[in-house]
């Protein structure tokens, strides 16, 4: 599997600190960070876990368990939660932070070198990240919403505009559905609304078929030099998808506005919308097999979604904008992954992700998992609340 140069002038961005507060099993942690990447290990309930989410909570979003704020804090604690991380940008260091406080546990507090920032997004300009999680693995015999929240995540790494097009998509289409509820005849308000759904819904799916244009070719470029992880065929099912392949932009918003009115009734009668990117599926194939995905055994299956994850960071490393360091860096956290593949998968893993110059952080159960990686990872052996470093061999 082919890895790309690494992208020239521009220096990597590492974490080098990461304190954590009163987060989940955590009273508190703190990591110095040497710029390697990270392989976090030890028992189930340890906490390893609860690290990469603390991690991806300093980027947009609710992290990579989608988890409430109230389920952040620590049993027992005091009611509030902290994390923190120092980051190295090109020999300059940058401060991020969020949190909550236990007097109101439902506001998350982001800070950006030690000023407050307007809102998680912010946090955006500054590091993305891009996870896989055990979570996953029914990715592709799972319904299409889990799909479609999956290529949306990897749109997001992107471009973190995307949040936006995706957050306004849904707040239109659930006033639209109460409207229609209610029965209600204000004509101007529903065609204000379904004008925000197509406006939203399209911008939703040019930034999928951007993202799966761009997994495909990073697949294509990749061949199938590395059998571990075999490349996969890239296809979206969706009817904006589809018309944004024959039309641009403001015709097809025109066009599926309109839809929107006329399937007013039938809308209001199935107590959703029957028609939106919010019905589109990510179809993937086992390319060398010609078997779709959902088909395929259930190695081939998590190969073929660590091949994904992988496909998708190789083509932000090869972007423009991130090569000219116009787009936020990259973390990837990968958990539990390593148990899932064999020797050689291990170590071939290993070496595409030291190709991609991107920090990554891995949790494994037991320290074996990564003794491929040796000296070029720091190792950490988590237990009860606590890290120690430890070498890899």
């Amino acid at each position: 599997m082919a890895t790309p140069a690494r992208a020239a002038g521009r220096a990597p961005v590492r974490f080098r600190r990461l304190a954590l507060m009163d987060f989940r099993s955590y009273a508190r942690a703190e990591v110095a960070l040497d710029g390697r990447p990270v392989a976090l290990f030890g028992p189930n309930g340890a906490g390893k876990t609860n690290l990469l989410e603390a991690l991806s909570l300093l980027g947009p979003g609710r992290g990579l368990r989608s988890a409430r704020l109230d389920e952040l804090p620590r049993v027992g604690g005091a009611g509030g939660w902290a994390v923190s991380a120092r980051l190295d940008v090109a020999g300059e260091e940058r401060r991020l932070g969020v949190g909550a406080a236990a007097s109101a546990p439902d506001r998350r507090i982001c800070r950006i070198d030690e000023t407050a920032a307007a809102g998680p997004a912010a946090l955006a300009e500054h590091v993305r990240f891009l996870w896989l999680t055990p979570a996953q693995d029914r990715l592709f015999t799972d319904s299409p919403g889990e799909r479609r929240r999956f290529l949306d995540r990897m749109a997001l790494a992107r471009n973190p505009a995307q949040a936006r097009a995706a957050a306004d998509y849904e707040l239109a289409m659930r006033q639209r559905q109460r409207l229609l509820d209610e029965r209600s005849r204000d004509e101007a308000w529903l065609a204000a609304l379904e004008t925000r759904m197509a406006e939203a819904g399209v911008a939703l799916a040019a930034a999928r078929r951007e993202t799966a244009s761009a997994l495909a070719a990073a697949e294509i470029a990749a061949g199938d030099e590395d059998a571990g992880f075999p490349a996969a065929d890239i296809a979206l099912e969706g009817e904006l998808e589809a018309a944004l392949d024959a039309a641009p932009a403001a015709e097809v918003e025109e066009a599926f506005a309109e839809r929107l009115r006329r399937n007013r009734a039938a809308d209001a009668a199935a107590g959703r919308a029957l028609i939106g990117p919010h019905r589109s599926d990510l179809l993937v194939t086992h390319r060398q097999k010609g078997t779709p995905a959902r088909a395929c055994s259930t190695g081939e299956q998590k190969a073929l979604l660590i091949g994904l994850v992988l496909a998708n960071a190789r083509a932000l490393a090869l972007s423009a904008r991130f090569r000219a360091g116009a787009s936020a860096p990259l973390v990837l956290l990968l958990d539990e992954i390593a148990a899932h593949l064999d020797k050689d998968r291990r170590a071939a893993l290993f070496d595409i992700l030291d190709g991609l110059d991107f920090q990554v952080f891995m949790t494994g159960t037991d320290k074996s998992l990564f003794a491929a990686w040796g000296a070029r990872a720091q190792g950490f052996a988590v237990e009860d609340g606590g890290l120690t470093e430890t070498t890899l061999t």
